[in-house]
């Protein structure tokens, strides 16, 4: 981010919006005082909050930021929304109302020893923004809160936002893709170009109106986007059948395991999945329920916990009838999986090179290498990117390079989880695109989303699941009942 002249006046309600990549994190972290020092980069001109440098103003402001699982501090769900107020010195009488005030809050419903591990990332992105309002800053930072969750989880964050905005006078910065979960809260839109400055800055209805169309090219959602229509699909043969799958991770299902309890039960339909070559099929259903569980059991990337999942001679070929059995070399040509926090499959030191892991594990010539890297680097806008770390791209363009990755080996199946977030409108309909034209050459695709456009444009069969509240924290470790709906379009699947 660069060439940037603003000024937020207190009490402002402000949507920050831009292409992926042009610095909005940049900023929020900037304005948090969390950003770094000379060692972690350069800085030009001046920024400060209250009147203060914004290290000063710690305690000002408060951050919440893209990834769910960098925010999560203590063991135990109260603890870990007290934390900061202790920091900040709150007495202790009333840390413990402020703590059950946010939960309820955000609609977290749950015991205050409620172990923040067995909590899905939409859950631990409202545990996150509970102990910011635990805090009552000053000024809210809130860096795509609504991002991992499911349309209920938008709402209640968004009013609990709306609330807390109310009953404090907070001045608000939110950064979202999706302009319309915010359009009617907030009082002011600010773009920032992607080249440095700013492309638009007024009132929301005076700014989205876009008349110079300025704000498509640059990726900007607007209202009434139109979807892409999912292309012809191939016809092909089922390469996995799950029945009475049991599915289940992390320490809840051990510790039920241990006492010698069913660690869950079984999925309340027998599945016969299906997945079939040039097929897709979009988990969805509320956070918390096992949808990425269920992802990785698909992925090969965890063992069922009862029933069957077998893979298809046809897709197993002599790598054996079990997924979770597969060597790594075994999986690469068969299962590419995107797990829902990109920085968990990093493994390289620059994006290029993060692209050949793949591609050279398979043997493949380093003129055949050189091409595909280059090609996903051009599709998806990561090519200025090429030499960089990739832990220290946006949280954007993070998605786009773990998509490639998956991509990059030209795996039967796809597995993806939360595979748009991130995305301003250029770049998720290039990642869109890429999917469906996948789908289209014979690929099969599952993908765990909230993203009903998303499922729309690439034309997928929903298999929803349908569990236990949100407030439960069961990621997998509670009775989930899935169901297919056939031919379900986007718009009835997230209603």
């Amino acid at each position: 981010m660069r060439d940037l002249t603003v000024s937020i006046e207190p009490g402002e309600r402000v949507l920050l919006l831009g292409a992926s990549g042009a610095g909005k994190s940049t900023l929020l972290a900037a304005l948090a005082g969390v950003l770094g020092g000379d060692d972690d980069g350069e800085s030009q001109g001046s920024l400060s909050v209250a009147g203060e440098s914004p290290l000063a103003a710690r305690g000002t402001s408060g951050l919440l930021l893209q990834d769910p699982d960098s925010q999560v501090i203590l063991a135990r769900v109260g603890d870990d929304v007290a934390f900061a107020c202790e920091n900040l010195g709150v007495p202790r009488e009333q840390i413990w109302p402020r703590v059950r005030e946010a939960l309820d809050a955000v609609r977290l419903r749950l015991p205050l020893d409620h172990p923040t591990a067995a909590l899905s990332g939409g859950q631990k992105q409202r545990l996150a923004l509970a102990g910011l309002l635990a805090m009552r800053p000053g000024l809210l930072l809130l860096d795509e809160p609504t991002a991992n969750l499911d349309p209920d989880g938008v709402g209640e964050v968004r009013s609990a936002v709306e609330s807390a905005l109310e009953s404090s006078g907070a001045t608000l910065l939110v950064v979202e893709h999706r302009v319309g979960v915010w359009r009617d809260l907030v009082d002011r839109v600010i773009v920032l170009a992607a080249d440095g400055g700013v492309l638009a800055d007024g009132h929301p209805d005076a700014v989205l109106a876009d008349t110079s169309s300025e704000l498509r090219r640059a990726g900007v959602w607007l209202p009434d986007e139109p979807v892409p229509t999912a292309p012809p699909v191939a016809t092909g043969e089922r390469l996995l059948t799950a029945d009475d799958l049991v599915i289940g991770r992390g320490p809840a299902v051990r510790r039920r395991r241990r006492k010698g309890a069913p660690a869950v039960e079984p999925l309340a339909l027998r599945v016969g999945l299906g997945v079939s070559e040039g097929s897709a099929v979009a988990l969805m259903g509320p956070n918390g329920v096992g949808k990425s569980t269920l992802a990785l059991t698909l992925g090969g990337l965890l063992a069922p916990l009862g029933g069957t999942l077998r893979a298809e001679p046809v897709f197993a070929g002599d790598a054996g009838a079990e997924p979770s059995a597969w060597r790594s070399s075994e999986l690469l040509t068969r299962i590419g999986s995107v797990f829902q926090n990109p920085e968990h499959q990093f493994v390289a030191s620059t994006v290029r090179d993060e692209l050949a892991v793949g591609p050279r594990a398979l043997g493949e010539s380093p003129a055949d290498v050189g091409r595909r890297v280059g090609e996903l680097l051009d599709r998806l806008g990561l090519a200025g990117l090429a030499e960089a770390n990739p832990f220290t791209l946006s949280g954007g363009q993070k998605r786009r390079l773990s998509v490639a990755t998956a991509l990059a080996t030209r795996p039967r199946m796809l597995v993806l989880d939360e595979p748009t977030f991130g995305q301003d409108a250029v770049t998720w309909a290039e990642l869109v695109t890429m999917i469906g034209e996948l789908r289209a050459e014979g690929h099969a695709i599952v993908a765990s989303t909230h993203d009903a456009e998303f499922v729309a444009a690439i034309g997928a069969e929903v298999l929803r699941l349908d569990g236990p509240a949100t407030g439960t924290g069961n990621r997998g470790t509670g009775n989930v009942g899935a169901r297919r709906i056939g031919g379900d379009r986007a718009g009835e699947a997230a209603a």
